[in-house]
């Protein structure tokens, strides 16, 4: 259930950023469910080989270069899929750091709150 709520957000959140920013082109919202499904096919298959393969630069960025690997992603997402197109680098920049603030926000919003086990303290 989790899985699909961080789906629809994922997709509702790129579908919405389409709209707004003019680089970034999603066609409609079922190409937009496609996309986040690609995307977190690449998040789980792709992004830890690039991670581990540029630690030292992260190490240096301080963390600031996983945006250019979510970018990178985006751009490969990009090419892979027709129907989704971004203007150039920094139009994928954009959208891939408003995805990652604005569907974590959106999914910590919609995840149904655990109650926590007291134990009478």
């Amino acid at each position: 259930m989790n899985f699909i709520i961080r789906l629809l957000a994922t997709a509702f959140v790129a579908y919405g950023l389409s709209t707004v920013l003019g680089g970034v082109h999603i066609s409609n919202f079922k190409t937009a469910i496609l996309f986040a499904l690609v995307l977190a096919v690449m998040n789980v298959l792709l992004k830890p080989i690039l991670i581990i393969l540029t630690l030292p630069i992260t190490i240096v960025t301080l963390g600031l270069f996983l945006l250019f690997i979510n970018t990178l992603i985006i751009l490969i997402i990009d090419y892979l899929m027709d129907s989704i197109r971004f203007d150039g680098f920094w139009w994928a920049f954009l959208f891939a750091v408003c995805l990652s603030v604005l569907s974590s926000i959106l999914v910590s919003l919609l995840q149904p709150k655990q109650k926590s086990s007291e134990s009478g303290f």
